[in-house]
């Protein structure tokens, strides 16, 4: 059975930057399930017209089509439950939905607001334009003037994943002894930015950005051999 997963790819097909494609990326290589990936971009709208709407990821399994990175996580548990689980059982499924949203509702914003700035540096002339109006329509202003003062504001940012650095102070993983569907989550921010931005988000002894290189190096180093920053 093939299987072809879209992502969001920069003018260079290579750079990869969706934190909800690398959710997926990270939960197939847990499944141990191959895929292929194909590049795309903002302004191809068309090309996953089959899907029945306009985002990334899309998930092509056979027969089946899944978009949208919560439902194919599901799916990809629902379809290979011989494979290891992404969930660990109904309560993990239920931890993982809020972290969903959390990640989704208040690290993503924070995130952004740090490094969106520096993405249209990496788009072909039509993605730029797009994501600069879009995003500025968005924002309501530039967006220099979204990550105007982020040496300073960063400081702030970093407080607010304290509940992150407790827990992984107590535990190597969010899943606990092993990583899970919410450490892809929480992961896929910091992977966006790490693809796109130079700028640090993290410290040198943060747990979190431990957490992170030990997220780098899982799947035989998936994610640390996508081009990017270590900063």
């Amino acid at each position: 059975m093939s299987r072809i997963l879209y992502e969001l790819a920069g003018a260079d097909p290579a750079r990869r930057f969706s934190p909800f494609c690398w959710r997926i990326r990270m939960a197939l290589a847990h499944k141990g399930l191959e895929v292929e990936t194909v590049p795309w971009r903002f302004t191809e709208k068309d090309r996953i017209a089959f899907s029945g709407q306009g985002l990334v990821p899309v998930l092509v399994d056979g027969d089946r089509t899944v978009a949208d990175s919560w439902s194919i996580a599901c799916y990809l548990e629902e379809a290979y439950p011989d494979r290891p689980s992404l969930f660990g059982g109904t309560g993990g499924l239920g931890m993982a939905r809020f972290v969903n949203s959390w990640t989704d509702g208040v690290l993503h914003p924070g995130v952004a607001r740090l490094v969106v700035s520096d993405i249209p540096a990496w788009l072909g002339p039509e993605d730029q334009a797009y994501f600069r109006a879009s995003r500025e329509q968005r924002y309501g202003m530039t967006l220099e003037e979204v990550t105007a003062g982020r040496e300073a504001r960063v400081r702030e940012f970093r407080k607010d994943l304290q509940p992150l650095r407790l827990t992984l102070r107590a535990q190597p993983w969010l899943g606990g002894a092993a990583p899970n569907y919410a450490d892809y989550i929480v992961f896929g921010a910091f992977q966006w930015a790490r693809c796109i931005s130079a700028f640090p988000l993290l410290e040198a002894g943060d747990p979190v950005a431990e957490w992170r290189g030990r997220m780098l190096d899982l799947h035989g180093g998936l994610a640390r051999a996508a081009p990017g920053h270590e900063a």
